[in-house]
């Protein structure tokens, strides 16, 4: 995530994309403590069990009730054609490149989407057929557990790996629980029902040092999805935990080209990330379909390349359109102080909750690198953090400047 801005606004661009210009004006952004919201507990006690798999009921996770034991041996003994791969968060941002990772890969894929899928469901069920051409896809609704059950038992088809690409748009405190925990728990559910043995988790290298609505969620599912693992011998997890995307960096091009200035907080050197593109994401989360040596593990992943700062990436983008370098050096403490004044509004209005959860959240995008975070020190470290991939931001920005942003929609959220 970046934060970027034109002389008269800023702009907060993350995986999740969220809107904010429609409710506080540039004289607020903050950060306060939020309570979790509760989450209601799931039982499959109501569902059908599939005819098309063996199922026997034993004791787990108090939180996720029957499972599967399957009778047939591992998928990975398996040709790709042969596995079933569920992908849900499909037509999201990285899920439709991981749709066609897969797809490439020989995999049978089912695609779970909204009946109106994209950025306020504008793509129709014709479109979202088109744009994932290849795969199975089951409109279904993965906030409902009931609804996910039935549309999955109507496949006719048995499981064996659940991808989840879900990821809460706007980042606010009941989506965030809905999305980020909620609905990925429902597919671990349903999707151990009709039989997988696999959950390919796409997280968030920010999870290491919580202090969002969105994060808590994700450690939330994180942890019960290793307890599954812990107590089904059969079942295993890979958890992905990337940098950021090139998108969330790529808010000034356009501006940068037209001769605005490149806007940072502090001296823009306050955080550094290893971004990574879409296709590089898609191409990892298809590796831990498959490959063994990403069973059970947290995987933290960034792009090719040495980490880059706002400030590196701001002189790699006038490099590159011939112009010289240009800044606006925001002080984070303008941010501080606007957080201090939505921490005290929300106590008088409540309904404000969400408006100071994305202060929250643009102040931590604006100071935290999203970079390994080393326990022993404290601090970021780039030499840690892995990378993969060929893609690199300077071609990305290359192809911007080129073409534009069409294809890169940064969704709801935007700031100041």
């Amino acid at each position: 995530m970046s934060i970027y801005a034109s002389l008269n606004c800023f702009t907060l661009h993350s995986p999740k994309a969220q809107s904010f210009k429609r409710l506080f004006s540039s004289d607020f952004i903050s950060q306060i403590q939020v309570k979790s919201t509760p989450i209601a507990s799931f039982s499959l006690n109501s569902l059908k069990r599939s005819e098309l798999v063996r199922i026997k009921l034993k004791p787990i996770s108090a939180s996720i009730s029957p499972v599967v034991e399957s009778t047939s041996p591992s998928f990975r003994t398996k040709n790709p054609r042969d596995i079933s791969v569920l992908v849900v968060g499909s037509t999201g941002y990285i899920g439709k490149f991981v749709v066609k990772e897969l797809i490439n890969r020989g995999f049978n894929v089912i695609a779970v989407s909204r009946e109106r899928s994209g950025i306020k469901g504008v793509n129709s069920k014709e479109e979202t057929l088109q744009n994932l051409s290849g795969a199975n896809v089951c409109f279904s609704d993965v906030t409902s557990l009931d609804s996910l059950d039935k549309s999955l038992e109507g496949l006719g088809v048995e499981v064996d790996v659940v991808v989840s690409c879900l990821a809460s748009r706007s980042g606010g405190v009941k989506d965030s629980w809905k999305i980020d925990y909620e609905a990925t728990k429902n597919s671990l559910v349903a999707g151990k029902k009709y039989g997988a043995s696999h959950f390919v988790l796409l997280s968030a290298i920010c999870v290491q040092k919580p202090l969002l609505e969105f994060q808590r969620a994700k450690l939330k599912f994180e942890a019960e999805l290793m307890k599954e693992a812990e107590e089904d011998n059969g079942f295993t997890y890979s958890i992905v935990r990337p940098t950021a995307f090139f998108k969330s960096l790529g808010g000034q091009v356009e501006l940068v080209k037209d001769g605005k200035p490149y806007v940072m907080f502090g001296d823009g050197k306050l955080c550094a990330c290893k971004p990574m593109s879409e296709a590089d994401l898609a191409s990892f989360i298809s590796d831990c379909v498959l490959s063994e040596d990403k069973i059970n593990q947290v995987l933290p992943i960034g792009g090719p390349g040495k980490a880059l700062t706002p400030l590196e990436q701001g002189e790699m983008l006038f490099r590159l359109v011939g112009k010289k370098p240009n800044f606006i050096k925001v002080p984070i403490e303008v941010m501080d102080f606007a957080i201090g004044v939505l921490d005290f509004l929300v106590k008088i209005f409540p309904g404000m909750e969400d408006a100071a959860e994305f202060g929250k959240i643009g102040r931590y995008y604006a100071a935290e690198s999203m970079l390994i975070l080393d326990p022993e020190t404290g601090e970021y470290n780039a030499d840690k953090t892995p990378s993969y991939g060929k893609d690199t931001l300077e071609e990305f920005f290359e192809r911007v400047l080129r073409e534009g942003m069409a294809g890169q929609e940064l969704g709801e959220q935007t700031i100041f």
